[in-house]
């Protein structure tokens, strides 16, 4: 499979210090690039879902801060570290479910703390950002080599969500898994459930892999059980947007597949880079973010639901870690017992293959 010289999902431009990105609400009809010249455009582009999945949020919030720091006019050093840190929790807070935002904003706002000028720091920012970004595209190569193990030679996999290249800088983790066992010679044959919010699935998923020629069937979220019960699917491979001590948060619909999944006897992966652990928290300790009610009420103009119905509208879930065989990470092939292998985790250690 021939790789793709375009450009990333999310970019930073020296030229003009502004934050280059696709607009991934406008796919699969329009393939178009935006600019974000302003952390106000960043922000509103990362609630809109113009920019998600939890490496690229990392990468975005990394960028926000440099986009803060770049642009700022304060000469002071104490001035322009206060108004960065207002950038930063002004990105920090559209998005509180998945940990990657958060992650990349921290991880160049500690950098930029001990620069010793103003100057220093902006050029400090831009780096580190762009650190970020490089990072992940190894990162997400290098987990697809270790979970492209785990497929056998010819396979049917259920995905949920977009955790591709549009979820990342390029490649994937769940679909960079699928991407990688396809270039190692496998027959891998890919059922795509739709996914609320927003369609990721049949939007942006089968929108990769049908531009990659890889083999791909949409389904309605409600029919993935039924096809586990015919034995029409081998395996589950999702994404994650949090990793905490006791569960995995990815969108709404994961729960039921990984429960159906053990039900059936199949095996529940997870596919996500070491950035998207919170091994601090318990799932009782996260905020599940609950999307507005239009996007279940209307389609396009078009009303679905009368007025004044209640609706509720959640963005994830969280599945238990008893329901996932393994979670695949660029360090390697986590199993259980979870408590062991996060250990491992929280020391960068790499896991050796059993």
């Amino acid at each position: 499979m021939p790789e793709r010289a375009e450009p990333c999902t999310i970019a930073w431009e020296e030229e003009t210090a502004s934050i280059i990105y696709i607009d991934q609400t406008l796919l699969p009809g329009r393939y178009e690039q935006m600019r974000c010249t302003t952390v106000e455009d960043l922000a509103r582009a990362i609630r809109r879902l113009e920019i998600r999945g939890a490496p690229a949020l990392g990468i975005a919030g990394a960028m926000g801060v440099a986009l803060a720091a770049a642009r700022s006019t304060e000469a002071g050093l104490d001035r322009f570290l206060a108004e960065v840190g207002r950038a930063a929790d002004l990105l920090r807070s559209t998005r509180p479910t998945a940990v990657n935002l958060a992650w990349g904003i921290d991880r160049v706002a500690r950098k930029i703390a001990m620069a010793a000028s103003v100057g220093e720091a902006k050029a400090i920012a831009v780096a580190e950002a762009n650190a970020v970004a490089e990072e992940d595209e190894l990162v997400c190569r290098r987990l697809g080599a270790f979970g492209e193990e785990l497929f056998p030679a010819e396979c049917t996999v259920l995905t949920h969500c977009n955790a591709g290249a549009l979820a990342c800088r390029c490649w994937g983790t769940a679909l960079g898994v699928i991407r990688s066992a396809v270039a190692a010679g496998k027959n891998v044959r890919v059922i795509a459930c739709e996914t609320r919010p927003l369609n990721q699935g049949s939007r942006l998923t089968c929108w990769e892999l049908l531009r990659d020629g890889i083999d791909v069937t949409l389904i309605p979220d409600s029919s993935a059980a039924y096809l586990m019960r015919k034995g029409e699917i081998d395996l589950v491979i999702v994404g994650a947007d949090r990793i905490t001590q006791d569960a995995v948060f990815n969108k709404i619909g994961t729960y039921m597949h990984a429960v159906t999944a053990r039900h059936h006897g199949i095996p529940f992966y997870v596919a996500a880079p070491v950035s998207t652990f919170d091994l601090a928290r318990t799932e009782a300790e996260i905020t599940v973010e609950e999307r507005d009610r239009s996007e279940l009420a209307y389609c396009g103009d078009r009303q679905l639901a009368p007025d004044g119905v209640n609706v509720l509208n959640y963005a994830f879930d969280a599945t238990p870690l008893d329901l996932v065989d393994a979670i695949i990470t660029e360090i390697g092939v986590l199993r259980p017992p979870y408590a062991e292998s996060f250990r491992l985790v929280g020391k960068g250690r790499e896991v050796r293959p059993r």
